[in-house]
């Protein structure tokens, strides 16, 4: 790849998106001398972390809890700033609240001596195992994380010298067969190996090494951001605006255009072509191969190949507010149906709408009353359900679908809620496809099973092609906001500096 030569002018960034993954590439960025434009399809920012409103309710469309906040603060630092300068971040204590099929209900929280207490009520003599398991948490925490999280893993001969790390890890067991292995207790197996499915993965196939997300909750807590998630998009946007930066919406991009194999600009769907020295793509990284890139010139990421990888689950969101609270209803809730392993069979296998489910319930208005109108609560409910590559019609399954939600929530643990909801709204896996261009309408992009990890997922220095750089939930590391913006972090290490002209 050529390098950047001083010049007269600072070069120009596209980033071809505005999630999480795309706000913090522009931000580093454009610390780094670089004039940057960020292009948004939607008429508001954020991609998966958008806000709806709606007859006077808020609803974080995306993501909803903050852990690993240090990665945020590291953008505002950038900027010369702090992150209270614009975003006040509540510790949610417990973190979430279980409740099992069976009847069973576990507040589950960062503090060390509460979590000893519920594991022996649980089962006692799971203790030692359960300890040894957090220590094997904070050792996978410091190496995946820490050590290679922000790292380019875009030689062979890099992944190669982690291969020791990897094999002392035991990356190549599941994570469940691995939290097995420890516990006994049926809960406690859930409990200690369910957090991958927050990032699309299934705990009974990604590698061992997602253990880290219990040492990342315990270290850097559970937050909710005050005025929802979409505070923090709003407090990116005036970082890159105050850098300088540009943020145009309704700009759908069609195509990164080449010079032979570097990429020199973009081509929007009005015909517009924006000449730049660099280009990011923050959109589904199968979707920015097999959509935006000729498959003439791309040789790992053929058609062929995307074809046969492996999607992580969709996801059927249901947003709702009720004219009346419910105050016994924790701000997480996570209810687990009869059947763990099975229902995820359904999911990621079979890829059928199983009769029964699991649930995560976010009520934002337990912690911050400015998401619903007064004495009102504002929900969000969602169920993983399989990406769009099996038979599904979401056209004639999404209104049924949504009512059996209501009415195991009116049976469960919201009484009365048929008659209460005041708003709705639903996203299925299509609306994913449609509105995010999610490929296969799956909310996490490829699975992050080990044969689609580090060197084997998609480069953040694209393959095949100078100046494309990707961040996001599609490259390395993988989903989740701390992923995605440790994505970005990896940006430093690849792309050139931008004080400079391409020659």
């Amino acid at each position: 790849m050529s390098e950047i030569q001083p010049g007269a002018r600072s070069a120009h960034a596209i980033v071809i998106g505005s999630g999480f993954g795309g706000l913090a590439a522009a931000v580093r960025l454009g610390a780094r001398g670089y004039r940057v434009t960020v292009l948004e399809r939607l008429d508001t920012a954020g991609g998966r972390a958008r806000v709806f409103r709606q007859d006077g309710f808020t609803f974080d469309a995306g993501p909803t809890i903050v852990t690993a906040p240090n990665l945020f603060e590291e953008l505002w630092q950038l900027c010369g700033r702090r992150l209270g300068d614009d975003i006040q971040l509540h510790a949610l204590s417990p973190f979430y609240q279980v409740r099992f099929d069976d009847g069973v209900v576990v507040d589950w929280s960062g503090d060390a001596a509460t979590m000893r207490d519920t594991v022996a009520q649980l089962s006692s003599a799971d203790l030692p195992g359960y300890e040894a398991l957090l220590a094997y948490s904070r050792h996978v925490y410091r190496v995946a994380f820490e050590e290679l999280g922000d790292q380019p893993f875009d030689s062979w001969r890099g992944m190669a010298r982690r291969l020791p790390d990897l094999l002392r890890l035991r990356a190549h067991r599941s994570l469940f067969r691995t939290v097995k292995d420890h516990v006994r207790d049926p809960h406690l197996r859930f409990l200690l190996s369910f957090h991958p499915l927050f990032i699309g993965g299934n705990p009974f196939k990604v590698s061992s090494l997602y253990a880290l997300i219990l040492h990342l909750e315990r270290a850097g807590g559970v937050h909710y951001a005050m005025g929802g998630t979409g505070s923090l998009v709003r407090g990116l946007v005036g970082l890159i605006e105050g850098q300088g930066g540009a943020m145009r919406y309704g700009c759908e991009v069609v195509a990164v255009n080449l010079r032979e194999r570097t990429a020199v600009g973009v081509q929007l769907a009005s015909g517009e072509r924006i000449d730049a020295d660099v280009v990011i793509s923050d959109a589904d990284a199968a979707w920015t191969y097999e959509r935006m890139l000729p498959a003439s010139c791309r040789r790992r990421w053929s058609d062929r190949r995307l074809s046969r990888a492996r999607s992580s689950m969709g996801l059927f969101i249901w947003y709702f507010g009720t004219r009346c609270r419910y105050p016994d209803v924790r701000h997480h809730t996570i209810l687990v149906g009869p059947r763990y392993q099975g229902l995820l069979q359904d999911i990621f296998e079979r890829k059928v709408l199983a009769e029964d489910f699991s649930l995560y319930l976010h009520r934002p208005s337990a912690t911050d009353a400015s998401v619903a109108p007064a004495d009102c609560d504002a929900f969000y409910v969602l169920s993983p359900v399989p990406h769009l590559t099996g038979e599904l019609d979401w056209r004639a399954q999404a209104e049924p679908y949504r009512r059996r939600i209501e009415r195991f929530l009116e049976q469960t643990l919201l009484p009365g809620l048929s008659r209460n909801i005041v708003t709705s709204r639903v996203m299925t896996p299509l609306d994913f496809e449609q509105q995010l261009l999610a490929w296969r309408g799956a909310a996490f992009g490829m699975e992050p099973v080990l044969s689609q990890s580090a060197w084997f997922r998609p480069h953040n220095r694209a393959e095949d092609f100078d100046r494309l750089y990707l961040v996001g939930a599609g490259t390395h590391p993988g989903a989740g906001v701390p992923g995605v913006l440790s994505s970005a972090r990896v940006l430093d290490k690849v792309v050139p500096h931008g004080n400079s002209i391409v020659c």
